[in-house]
């Protein structure tokens, strides 16, 4: 009588050890994921920093192009009223499509390409560009092991509904998938 109670007792300990790991694991991939995110908002918020003086060195050279530009306006203020992960995703896309089609636009004005500020302005915005591809490529990582931890047995059974899926960053308009069209 006194094994079968020392056995249940040791399989009870090992049961609740197994929870309490699982459980841990998945609360620690949550924890990435939202550091994840705040590496991915940091950079947003360093690119929209980059824009108005980028909008504003374009705009002394290249007049005619204000619906470009205030189409990037307009995306950078959505980017800075976004309040949700979701929409600042959308947002993002929509902002680098805009931008995208400004870079096109300078094209046309040589002096602008040869202004020392616009360079400046132009690397640094590609060197935060390519911080935000890679923030959102670790991004997604973690979302896919938190999403695999939670979804998965017996990870699933521990989650139970107080965790819910993530989704990943992805281009989210079609927009953002056309390439430019470069014209001289």
């Amino acid at each position: 009588m006194i094994v079968a109670l020392i056995v249940i007792a040791v399989i009870a300990a090992l049961l609740a050890f197994a929870y309490v790991s699982l459980y841990n694991g998945i609360v620690m991939k949550n924890n990435r994921c939202d550091n994840a995110w705040q590496t991915i908002d940091a950079q947003l918020q360093r690119r929209n920093d980059l824009i108005p003086n980028l909008v504003e060195t374009v705009r002394g050279y290249a007049q005619h192009e204000s619906k470009t530009l205030d189409q990037v306006t307009d995306a950078r203020a959505a980017v800075a009223s976004a309040t949700t992960p979701e929409t600042k995703m959308v947002a993002s896309g929509e902002l680098s499509g805009a931008l995208s089609r400004l870079m096109v636009s300078v094209e046309a004005y040589p002096e602008l390409k040869a202004n020392t500020t616009f360079q400046q302005l132009q690397q640094d915005l590609t060197d935060t560009e390519n911080k935000i591809s890679y923030a959102r490529m670790s991004y997604n990582d973690c979302v896919l092991a938190y999403n695999n931890a939670i979804t998965t047995f017996p990870g699933n059974v521990v989650a139970g509904t107080k965790f819910r899926r993530r989704e990943g960053f992805a281009i989210v308009t079609e927009s953002v998938r056309e390439v430019p069209e470069v014209k001289f």
